[in-house]
């Protein structure tokens, strides 16, 4: 696997950009690969003065990890520089291509190199795609240092992983590269090559997005630009983008970046900011998320955090669905845009929700509980003897349309679960509400 990021080496001649000798067909990114913590860029609080990774070399001594982040962060290259920095045998596996028996073969070459001296890092990419009982092997070997075990996932240890793997070991997290790391990166390419990259600022600027995070996919863009620029040539960002195309955004729709984001979105239209809902929205639709997901999400919205503060919130966001389904994508992302900016906006109840949650609990603790016989009805004479609807007022024949009867089982008494705020359309329903229970109070005193 190529690693990243830094050159320890002088740069070589001027030339066409293009590696000679023992470098030929060699990637940028191993080519660039750091020689110490120092070089690597983007992860200084890990590296950095202070860093947990620079105090476990001061230490020289090293437990079991788990290094989680992004793609093209340094965790390889950071594992190797932690085995030599401790003196350690660096052993690399990939659980995409490594099964048990590849894990014995593996175990039992460090038992025999602990038997002489050495200890094994035992560096596994992609740690996530082992399942659990692969998982339970590494426990024995970790804990009679046969190993020393530092694991790298792109995926949320704590849904990936299991318990007892995550007990023995520490998660340290990598974060994406901002731009200013990338840039560096770029220049650091430039030295090596002895070429400047052949771009106006703003297609520079560009490629620094596109890479979206990932030191190695800047890397191998930036040679994208070299091997297709012309004597002379500087690519504009119109340019850049046709040459290089655009690399899919970093989402995987059936892992974390999918809940993180429509997380991100349901919180925003929460906090009614119009603007992040916007773009997390855009976020999601770029990165191809299915967009009937997007319109279901809506949808909850406007039932759990706006309800009857807005009825309307539900129409809206219920249409915003019908259109995409009728209109497709494109043009049927602007009505899911627009929905999404109207419950931003809307005025927020979780009134509803909380009531629907409280009567639902209510419903279960309170077991079978029958209704009052008076609110039941009687189509037998059996029914009727036993006093089936005995007594009960039609409301419609009521002053005001209200009896004030009790519908709550014997049992219960009345409860009160929904409490509307005072804010939009539920300001109507709170004084109507109290009207009602005033209106009881009184019929029940003249009873």
């Amino acid at each position: 696997m190529s690693d990243l990021f830094a050159s320890a080496e002088p740069p070589s001649a001027p030339d066409s950009g293009r590696a000679s000798g023992t470098e030929a067909g060699r990637p940028l990114a191993d080519r660039l690969r750091p020689q110490s913590l120092a070089e690597v860029v983007g992860q200084e609080h890990l590296t950095g003065e202070g860093g947990a990774l620079t105090r476990l070399l001061r230490g020289r001594s090293l437990g079991s990890l788990i290094f989680w982040g992004p793609p093209g962060t340094g965790k390889t290259t950071v594992a190797r520089l932690l085995a030599q920095g401790t003196d350690l045998h660096f052993e690399q596996i990939s659980a995409i291509f490594s099964g048990v028996p590849d894990l014995r073969k593996v175990f039992e070459a460090a038992r025999k190199r602990r038997a002489t001296g050495q200890a094994t890092l035992l560096f596994v990419d992609e740690i996530h795609r082992f399942n659990r009982a692969q998982l339970d092997a590494f426990l024995p070997v970790m804990e009679d240092g046969t190993v020393t075990l530092v694991g790298a996932t792109t995926e949320n240890p704590s849904f990936e992983l299991n318990a007892a793997l995550l007990s023995r070991a520490r998660v340290l997290l990598f974060r994406a590269l901002d731009p200013g790391a990338i840039a560096r990166l770029l220049v650091r390419a430039e030295a090596l090559t002895g070429r400047a990259l052949p771009l106006t600022e703003e297609a520079r600027d560009v490629l620094v997005r596109m890479a979206d995070g990932d030191g190695r996919a800047a890397l191998t863009l930036a040679e994208e630009v070299w091997r297709s620029a012309q004597p002379g040539e500087t690519l504009d960002a119109e340019a850049l983008q046709a040459i290089v195309q655009r690399r899919a955004p970093i989402y995987d729709k059936a892992q974390e970046g999918h809940y993180n984001l429509i997380s991100a979105l349901h919180k925003t239209v929460r906090g009614s900011d119009p603007d992040a809902a916007l773009y997390y929205l855009c976020r999601m639709l770029d990165a191809g998320e299915d967009r009937l997901f997007i319109a279901r999400r809506l949808v909850r919205m406007a039932v759990e955090d706006i309800g009857l503060a807005d009825p309307q919130a539900l129409v809206v966001a219920n249409a915003a669905k019908d259109a995409f389904d009728f209109l497709g994508s494109p043009e049927g992302e602007l009505a899911l845009a627009q929905a999404a900016i109207y419950l931003a906006c809307a005025p927020k109840s979780n009134a509803v929700y909380t009531a629907y949650k409280a009567a639902t609990r209510l419903a279960k603790e309170a077991g079978s509980l029958p209704p009052p016989r008076t609110i039941l009805n009687a189509p037998t004479k059996l029914m009727k003897r036993i006093g089936y609807g005995e007594g009960y007022r039609y409301d419609h024949d009521e002053p005001d349309a209200f009896s004030g009867q009790d519908y709550w089982p014997d049992a219960l008494g009345r409860q009160h679960l929904y409490e509307p705020t005072e804010r939009g359309y539920e300001t109507r329903l709170a004084e109507r509400l109290d009207r009602w229970e005033a209106l009881r109070k009184q019929r029940r005193g003249e009873a």
